[in-house]
């Protein structure tokens, strides 16, 4: 899920802010790195020391699915009657290419005009909201379990019960959510829209929009006051998505947006995780002035933080070790992982997105052997997608990380042990990390 030159990107200020919301009311040697003091020294230059691609010890990704056996199974609950609606089986699998919305329905006309352009492989209508799920914003979707399956990544999409249950009018939760914040599966949360019901959480999957948190038939989405038909995602493998774009935005409503969940590579092919770049326009930055005799790690001539931003970060970062984790906190006393990123970078005065599949996307990809102090760590840690980035920690040179690791946890400095599950390096760029995050509200 996350072709050649195409990978996942978030669901961007279309679902989070034309939506809008709907809501009624370690070891000794990482303890002593821990302790010691941030000094205000120039940046390192970029090291490999200490990072080893060879797993040691234990992961240093939440234990979500790193290293999991393929024999892995969606974690479902059992269905409450054999009388459940059935959902037809799992097809050809559809990459999730764009997706549109808007604040209101949108005209029947327009998903079949979309339909028929050059390119354009499956389009289907959903229903997009966000509501609280347990008092928590969550992005989530109505959706017809039969065709959208084909949407999500194979784990979640090959489970029948899975679709069944949403097709029972149960919610579906994604692996990270319904793990992190300890959803009861099988049992009920308050899932609260412009009406509030109580929903059973069928099953933890990933879906294949990124940044969606969790899925309901279209009959349950309408229970709680969903739009009917506000959003569509289309399918378009072999188009040209920056063309096909401009082609769907014709035949919309004003209101509507339409933004890529992937992106092909232009010609430089450098920003990114893995040479993931926007297909929004984003022209490589150029390079700021820097005062006389200050040497800051660069990568392709993309520029980086600066000496007193990346000191600064730091000591943020530092200040919160021992804070405890928490799904979906953002400071300044409780954290989840991309959480404390954006925290820290904020204290520097750099915007940053929120979730860290969002994050790995603010700055130049850098090879392992160049990783330096302040860059970006990205681990696959969802066995129900595992292509989908789940994990983000902070490098601190010398073979250290810090992170906010999972429940039960605090935040902490430990080795970094490069396993199965290890993603990438990032090096932020301020001036690409405002522009997605404000691209994804």
């Amino acid at each position: 899920m996350h072709d050649k030159a195409r990978v996942l990107l978030p669901v961007v200020a279309a679902f989070l802010a034309l939506v809008g919301t709907l809501a009624i009311g370690p070891s000794s040697a990482a303890r002593q790195a821990a302790a010691a003091p941030v000094h205000a020294a120039a940046p390192a230059p970029p090291v490999a020391s200490g990072l080893s691609a060879n797993p040691v010890g234990r992961s240093p990704a939440p234990d979500l699915g790193v290293g999991r056996p393929e024999a892995f199974s969606v974690p479902v609950a059992q269905l409450t009657s054999h009388d459940a609606p059935g959902v037809a089986p799992m097809g050809q699998l559809r990459t999730a290419d764009l997706f549109v919305v808007a604040p209101t329905a949108l005209p029947s006309r327009a998903l079949a005009k979309i339909g028929r352009l050059a390119g354009v492989t499956a389009a289907e209508s959903l229903d997009a909201a966000r509501v609280r799920v347990n008092g928590k914003l969550a992005a989530v979707l109505g959706v017809n379990p039969s065709q959208f399956r084909s949407f999500a990544a194979r784990p979640t999409a090959s489970s029948n019960r899975l679709w069944r249950s949403v097709a029972s009018g149960g919610i579906v939760v994604s692996y990270t959510m319904g793990r992190l914040d300890k959803l009861p599966l099988g049992g009920k949360v308050r899932v609260a829209g412009v009406r509030q019901q109580r929903l059973r959480v069928g099953g933890f999957g990933t879906v294949g929009v990124t940044g969606v948190d969790a899925v309901v038939s279209k009959p349950a989405a309408r229970a709680l006051g969903f739009p009917a038909g506000n959003a569509i995602v289309v399918s378009a493998p072999h188009a040209r998505l920056s063309k096909l774009s401009h082609q769907i935005s014709r035949v919309l409503p004003r209101d509507a947006t339409v933004e890529p969940l992937v992106s092909q590579l232009n010609a430089s092919g450098a920003a990114g995780l893995a040479g993931v770049t926007r297909a929004t326009g984003l022209s490589k930055p150029t390079q700021p002035s820097r005062p006389a005799g200050l040497t800051v790690p660069s990568f392709r001539g993309y520029p980086t933080l600066s000496r007193a931003e990346l000191i600064t970060m730091l000591r943020a970062a530092h200040s919160r070790l021992g804070l405890p984790y928490v799904w979906g906190g953002s400071g300044p006393k409780v954290f989840d992982c991309s959480g404390l990123v954006q925290w820290s970078f904020a204290r520097a005065g750099v915007v940053m997105p929120r979730v860290a599949a969002d994050q790995a996307l603010t700055g130049p990809a850098v090879p392992l052997s160049q990783a330096a102090p302040g860059d970006l760590l990205f681990f696959h840690t969802d066995p129900t997608d595992p292509k989908y980035i789940s994990h983000v920690a902070i490098y601190l040179g010398h073979g250290l990380m810090e992170q906010a690791p999972e429940p039960g946890m605090n935040v902490e400095v430990v080795p970094v042990a490069l396993g199965a599950g290890f993603a990438g390096v990032v090096r932020v760029d301020p001036r690409i990390a405002a522009t997605v995050a404000a691209s994804t509200g």
